[in-house]
């Protein structure tokens, strides 16, 4: 078999199941749903092999200054042949000057390493059966003229303008809500996801905020199946242990800049589980 035979083509719905096929493949949960949450705020390409989609991979951007680089899957049978590399230089290619951000695996840091990214820490995934907690009385649901401020909450934490991503939240995530004197200081989201839910974005001012946002949202959703995907520094593995969500994995954040980095100011908040590995 020849590089002829392979074409990259951006992606579009119509890849999509065999994008699914590809992610079952390697074990991952993502549903079609999931697939089109990520496809709807992103660029995609994938490989054909003979129309079979045979890699694929999304850059997501973040204003004009950020993006994020995620699905990138290569099939078993066409790994070893430099697909991987030639998937990754068309993808940053697309996201031009732009801060690039993925989450690795062991195996592929290598390559990232030689494309310019460098390690910034790691995350940990944690999932189980939502246990019984108690819900705490200063978290409640919010309510819609509230999404102003979550965006600028989620902007304050994660650093770029994730407005889009947002949107698509506020149609399909629940979100819990902590008040201060009247106005929103910290929230968390619950959705549907792979074999269950997912906890993500959650932003607050501490450790503390932070755990009485997740318990309130296991408290309406006991006994589902809960994912959570979280920063290694946020020091929130052990507790989410003891809330029963063993810790099942996770990877390692990356980042490549092709501008100076400059030293960014300390912020008030931050993001203590994310929308997801892929989208941060």
């Amino acid at each position: 078999m020849t590089t002829r035979q392979i074409i990259l083509e951006e992606m579009t719905p119509g890849h999509l199941e065999g994008a699914v096929e590809l992610s079952r493949q390697v074990k991952w949960p993502h549903r079609r749903e999931d697939w089109e949450l990520v496809q709807s705020v992103s660029r995609g390409i994938v490989a054909l092999e003979e129309e079979r989609v045979v890699a694929t991979i999304m850059i997501t951007p973040y204003g004009d200054d950020a993006a994020a680089i995620n699905m990138v899957i290569v099939d078993a049978a066409m790994r070893g042949r430099g697909l991987g590399r030639k998937m990754m230089e068309e993808a940053l290619a697309k996201a031009g000057e732009r801060t690039c951000y993925l989450v690795a695996t062991q195996e592929g840091l290598p390559l990232y390493e030689k494309l310019g990214f460098v390690a910034t820490g790691k995350i940990v995934q944690h999932q189980g059966v939502a246990p019984s907690v108690d819900a705490l009385d200063h978290v409640s649901w919010s309510e819609s003229a509230d999404h102003g401020r979550l965006v600028a909450l989620d902007r304050a934490a994660y650093g770029y303008d994730r407005s889009a991503l947002m949107q698509l939240l506020r149609e399909r995530a629940k979100f819990a809500v902590v008040r201060d004197e009247g106005d929103v200081q910290a929230f968390g989201a619950i959705r549907p996801f792979g074999r269950g839910l997912v906890i993500g974005p959650a932003v607050a001012r501490n450790g503390t905020e932070a755990k009485a946002l997740i318990d309130f949202l296991l408290a309406h959703h006991q006994g589902r199946f809960v994912r959570i995907d979280t920063d290694g520094s946020t020091n929130l593995a052990e507790w989410l242990t003891g809330r029963g969500l063993a810790h099942v994995g996770g990877g390692i954040t990356m980042r490549r800049s092709m501008a100076t980095h400059k030293e960014s100011k300390p912020a008030h908040h931050r993001t203590y589980a994310l929308v997801s590995q892929a989208l941060g």
